[in-house]
């Protein structure tokens, strides 16, 4: 078979990305990691915290390694038991009768200290006091952050439009607007292309947990009425407030295509943190370092350098230097400066892009307690990132959101 080395401006291609809701077993187990995190650095903010979750029918583990260094820290680990079944019950699963509720799971935890090889690394060798700027990298690794101007938010549209799909059906579901919906739930979108600009809406699947009363009693599977239902009251709604020329009557629709989701959440499928990655960053546009972000406090680069590739990437686009951009920045553990720096427009940049990657070192603090400084992440903010994507969100926590440096970038350039 013979593929064409290039793609024609006008031949269009479709592009998919996909989201879970709150509710997703794979969420459960990244909300709660979070809420670890959370209720650790809210009394200590020194804390380094690695924890992972598993749910599954009746149970909830906690595994990880953490270091504390005050009593209330102490306190706030006794009181994990509550912390997760606080999730739990905030999320929704508080029925016993589908399998898994806040009241009647057990929580394991499995929790230990941190090594003190790796502590050595990240604050400093031989118990020195560290200097802010000389914290070291939690890890090696690769991060990526990514922006384009297809959306108001600078994120791709598929993984805008599938975020917007479940969040969308938390909202019906807890203000009682769609009253047979429990928490589990899926959406997928996938966007026509050509030219590298979306065109239109091809198809949406969206798949929710639902209770009894959704079914056709005739078939017992999900009624017309239900599916109509969630395209109105969900689908709709969400499409037009993003992008109200792409709706039209040619998206096909596959609504619970099983035709059945009762059983659902961790007793349907096992939950463990950091399953979710490509959910949590850009839909599968762009690269990924592989590195997962819930239940890790900022020390570690997974998370606060991918944050700040982010900011990175959405201020250039903002301050229209290019119409799409990625950043990538590598870290050595135990080492303050990163290794490298790789920016790429897709072939969009206005500016050279290797001037662009001098301007941005200089501009941007890069080293991890600089970024820890500059996005004020050493707060209990992490919950609230642990659904409906950590990328493309408003609101005073989520800081690498900002696009407050587009103005210097374009006066570094003359512009």
């Amino acid at each position: 078979m013979n593929v064409p080395a290039t793609r024609p401006d006008d031949f269009p291609h479709v592009f998919t990305s996909e989201s879970v809701t709150k509710g997703h077993p794979d969420k459960v187990a990244d909300q709660i990691s979070d809420a670890l995190v959370d209720s650790l650095i809210a009394v200590d903010p020194e804390v380094r915290v690695a924890c992972e979750t598993l749910v599954t029918t009746g149970l909830v583990v906690l595994a990880g390694e953490l270091t504390v260094h005050n009593k209330r820290a102490e306190t706030a680990l006794l009181n994990v038991e509550d912390t997760a079944r606080g999730v739990i019950r905030d999320i929704g699963y508080t029925d016993p009768t589908i399998g898994f509720d806040y009241r009647s799971c057990a929580v394991l935890r499995t929790l230990h200290s941190q090594s003190a090889d790796i502590a050595l690394g990240v604050d400093g060798a031989a118990g020195r006091k560290k200097k802010a700027k000389k914290q070291g990298a939690g890890d090696q690794g690769l991060m990526f952050g990514f922006a384009c101007d297809e959306t108001k938010a600078l994120m791709p549209l598929p993984i805008q439009l599938a975020h917007g799909l479940t969040a969308r059906l938390t909202e019906a579901r807890e203000s009682g607007l769609v009253k047979w919906l429990r928490p589990d739930g899926k959406s997928q979108v996938s966007v026509a292309y050509r030219g590298g600009r979306p065109v239109s809406l091809h198809t949406v699947v969206l798949a929710t947990q639902h209770d009894e009363t959704a079914l056709d009693p005739r078939k017992g599977t999900l009624s017309d009425r239900a599916r109509k239902e969630l395209i109105a009251k969900v689908v709709r709604p969400v499409v037009e407030a993003e992008c109200p020329d792409l709706w039209n009557r040619r998206i096909t629709f596959h609504i619970n295509p099983t035709g059945r989701f009762v059983i659902g959440g961790p007793h349907g499928d096992t939950g463990v943190t950091g399953r979710k990655i490509i959910v949590d960053t850009y839909g599968g546009r762009g690269s990924h370092g592989g590195g997962a972000f819930s239940g890790k406090d900022p020390s570690k680069v997974d998370r606060s350098a991918s944050y700040m590739a982010r900011h990175i990437a959405k201020n250039v686009v903002a301050a229209k230097l290019a119409a799409a951009c990625e950043v990538q920045l590598s870290y050595a553990i135990g080492i303050a400066e990163p290794i490298s720096i790789l920016i790429d427009c897709e072939g969009t940049a206005k500016v050279d892009e290797g001037r662009l990657a001098t301007v941005i070192r200089d501009l941007f603090p890069l080293t991890p307690a600089e970024i820890i400084d500059d996005l004020n992440l050493l707060r209990p903010i992490y919950q609230e990132t642990a659904h409906d994507g950590h990328f493309g969100r408003t609101g005073r926590n989520f800081t690498w959101e900002r696009t407050h440096r587009a103005r210097e970038l374009r006066k570094a350039f003359g512009l």
